[in-house]
């Protein structure tokens, strides 16, 4: 598969525009591990290998350990691997991603603020928000994964 176009290029001020909310996000107070944890699980949602291969770097850098990683898909079946405000998190990405289809009902909401204060919850959706966006860029447009290039450079 190809890169259909390079959107950093042809949209620059666009591109930059999403930067400055991932900037945002980046200084809400939300954990970075919680973040990128979040982001994964909604690149593997959206099947988005680009992302995909992204952030599991990103979290690996940050020393989380390849097991959770591997286990992300089924949070909801790994035990304690995931704590209290991870497991929310990933439960908000879930609905929040699937909106056409689960409509985000109450019953998701009054768990995710059992957790998280409004302003977290409110900058957690934001976060939602823009990887589902990223991920609709990357996988339009082709973006490649490193690990698929690295894998060319090395054959």
């Amino acid at each position: 598969m190809s890169k259909r176009l390079d959107y950093n290029q042809v949209a620059p001020a666009g591109v930059k525009a999403l930067g400055g909310v991932y900037g945002y996000v980046m200084q809400s107070g939300l954990s970075p591990v919680l973040v990128d944890l979040v982001y994964l699980r909604i690149s593997q949602i959206n099947n988005c290998a680009y992302c995909l291969d992204m952030h599991t770097r990103d979290l690996l850098k940050k020393g989380q350990k390849i097991e959770k990683l591997a286990l992300l898909q089924a949070w909801a079946e790994a035990g304690s691997l995931f704590d209290a405000r991870e497991r929310a998190a990933l439960a908000w990405a879930e609905t929040v991603t699937r909106v056409a289809d689960t409509g985000v009902p109450d019953q998701a909401y009054q768990a995710a603020r059992a957790v998280f204060e409004e302003r977290e919850l409110v900058d957690l959706t934001i976060a939602i928000g823009l990887m589902n966006a990223y991920n609709r860029l990357a996988i339009s447009f082709r973006n490649t994964p490193q690990a698929a290039i690295e894998n060319l450079k090395a054959a």
